[in-house]
């Protein structure tokens, strides 16, 4: 159980040893982020507040598809087979989860601090906010990593990712959106401990998929 974990924790700092050697991609994502926070600063100033929700959600989506896609597509053939005759497959998703949740949750921080920075800050419950928003860069860096798993398999063709993450994605982003609105109002709104239990049910549902269908797709 120790060298499972062990090697888990490798595959992890592997890949902040290579985000870190690869500073211009990294750098390059933060400044997607703000260059779009500020494009929506100059065509709409300051949202009103279901606009900025809205519109802070969809910021994220477009950063966790950058963000997340290049883990795997980076991944060369010859290296994900050396990786294959070294560790479990169930060992590489797992550290590609826990990598992109670490790298989406800091990207998560990012988004949020432009936005209240160029957009206003019309959050009313703050501490809440920021909770909501950590929990749905958790949950979209999870559901990416599964596409993006499926996607290296096809030629590394990152437009697959995007086109399959569409429909799966909806749901989380609703879900998000209507949990995120509580933080605009001095009120919190009726059903969310459901919503929360939904949330997390499902970020629950695509571990377990990844981690049943994963092997079956390393062996292609």
């Amino acid at each position: 159980m120790k060298t499972y974990i062990s090697q888990i924790i490798t595959l992890v700092k592997k890949d902040l040893v290579l985000e870190w050697r690869q500073k211009h991609a990294f750098f390059g994502i933060v400044l997607y982020i703000f260059a779009t926070v500020f494009v929506i600063n100059l065509m709409i100033m300051k949202p009103e507040d279901k606009i900025w929700n809205a519109l802070f959600w969809i910021v994220q989506l477009f950063v966790c598809v950058n963000a997340v896609a290049k883990s795997f597509l980076q991944e060369s053939r010859g290296r994900l087979l050396y990786f294959y005759s070294l560790v479990h497959p169930r060992q590489f998703i797992i550290a590609k989860l826990i990598y992109n949740a670490i790298l989406m949750l800091f990207m998560s921080i990012m988004s949020l601090v432009c936005c209240m920075m160029l957009l206003g800050n019309p959050i009313v419950s703050p501490y809440y906010f920021v909770g909501v928003v950590l929990l749905g860069g958790l949950s979209l860096s999870l559901i990416f990593t599964m596409l993006a798993a499926i996607a290296a398999q096809a030629s590394q063709n990152a437009a697959l990712m995007a086109i399959m993450g569409f429909p799966l994605i909806m749901p989380f982003l609703m879900l998000l959106g209507s949990i995120s609105r509580s933080a605009f109002e001095p009120v919190l709104q009726p059903g969310l401990p459901m919503m929360f239990m939904l949330l997390a049910g499902l970020d629950v549902l695509v571990v377990a998929l990844a981690l049943i269908l994963f092997p079956y797709l390393w062996k292609e």
